[in-house]
C-alpha cells in the first residue's frame, strides 16, 4: 500500500523509505523565526533524504489562561506560513479549531491539523474533508487507539481519501500523559501513523496555568515510535525554547534535531 503522506503537494525525499518528519515551532511567532527555522530543517532533512512538512499554528485556540498567548494575527500568520511553502517548495501545515477556518487556512497551507481535544467534532472533520486538503487527526488524550478509525471513516465519508492519524500520548492521572505503542500499529490499520513526540511529553494541567514537560525525553520517545513503525515524527522546535511564546516547556531546541534524526533514521533503516 502507497505510503498516503508521500503523496501530499511538494513533499521531498520521497524515494528513500523514510519516515516523514512534521517540525516547526509551536505558533508563528514572526516571518524571520518561522523562515530561519523551516531553511534549518529543509538543509536536514535534504542531507538525511527525510520527506519534510513545516509545522506553526496561526492560532492557539486551546489556552490554558484567558491571558495566554494565542496569535501574532491570524492573516499574518497564515500568510507566512504561504511564504513559508513557496520559498521553500515545502508543504506546510497548520491547526484549526472552527468550521470556518477550513476553508480559509486551506488557501494557505497543503495540510490541515485538527487538534487532539477536537477530532470527535463532526462538523469540524467535514469542514476540513471537504477543502481537499490531506487532513491529520490528532488522537484525543481521552480515545483508545481503536476509536480513531470513526474519525478517520468521517474523512472518507466525506469523500477525501489522504488522511494520517497523529498520536500525541493518552491522558495518565491529572497531569501526565503517556505513549501506549501498541496503537501505532493498531491505528496503521486505519491510515499512516505519525508519533507528536513533543506533545506525548507535555505535563498539562500545572497550578500555575502553565502547561510543563519533559523534553528530556525527547530522544526515548522518537526512538522507540520508529522502532514500532510509526510512518512520521511530529516535533516542535525552536532556537530557543525558554523564550518560546507557546509551548516552550516540552520543545526541542532546534541545534539539537540533527543528532536526534541522524540517530532515527538509522533506527528506521534497521527495521527496514
Amino acid at each position: 500500500m502507497i505510503n498516503s503522506l508521500y503523496l501530499i503537494p511538494k513533499i521531498k525525499n520521497t524515494n528513500t523509505n523514510n519516515f516523514t518528519l512534521i517540525a516547526g515551532p509551536c505558533i508563528i511567532e514572526g516571518e524571520q523565526m518561522a523562515m530561519d527555522i523551516a531553511g534549518k530543517i529543509v538543509e536536514i532533512t535534504d542531507k538525511l533524504g527525510i520527506p519534510y512538512i513545516f509545522k506553526g499554528s496561526f492560532k492557539k485556540a486551546n489556552r490554558s489562561r484567558v491571558d495566554s498567548f494565542t496569535t501574532i494575527g491570524e492573516q499574518k500568520s497564515l500568510e507566512i506560513l504561504k511564504k513559508v511553502g513557496d520559498t521553500f517548495s515545502i508543504p506546510t501545515t497548520t491547526d484549526i479549531h472552527e468550521n470556518e477556518h477550513a476553508q480559509w487556512a486551506a488557501k494557505y497551507v497543503d495540510v490541515l491539523q485538527i487538534p487532539a481535544f477536537l477530532v470527535r467534532q463532526t462538523d469540524l472533520l467535514v469542514a476540513a474533508a471537504k477543502t481537499g486538503k490531506y487532513i491529520t487527526l490528532k488522537k484525543g488524550q481521552f480515545l483508545s487507539p481503536e476509536a480513531m478509525q470513526f474519525a478517520a471513516q468521517k474523512i472518507k465519508d466525506s469523500g477525501n481519501s489522504n488522511y494520517a492519524i497523529i498520536d500525541r500520548g493518552t491522558s495518565f492521572g491529572y497531569h501526565d500523559l503517556i505513549v501506549d505503542y501498541r496503537g501505532i500499529p493498531t491505528m496503521r490499520n486505519y491510515a499512516p501513523v505519525i508519533l507528536d513526540v513533543t506533545h506525548s511529553l507535555q505535563q498539562p494541567n500545572q497550578t500555575t496555568g502553565v502547561t510543563g514537560g519533559r523534553p528530556d525525553m525527547i530522544e526515548t520517545i522518537a526512538k522507540a515510535g520508529i522502532a514500532v513503525g510509526a510512518d512520521g515524527i511530529f516535533i516542535e522546535t525552536h532556537p530557543n525554547p525558554e523564550i518560546a511564546l507557546s509551548d516552550g516547556a516540552n520543545m526541542l531546541k532546534l541545534d539539537l534535531l540533527e543528532n536526534l534524526l541522524e540517530k532515527l533514521v538509522k533506527i528506521r533503516k534497521a527495521i527496514s
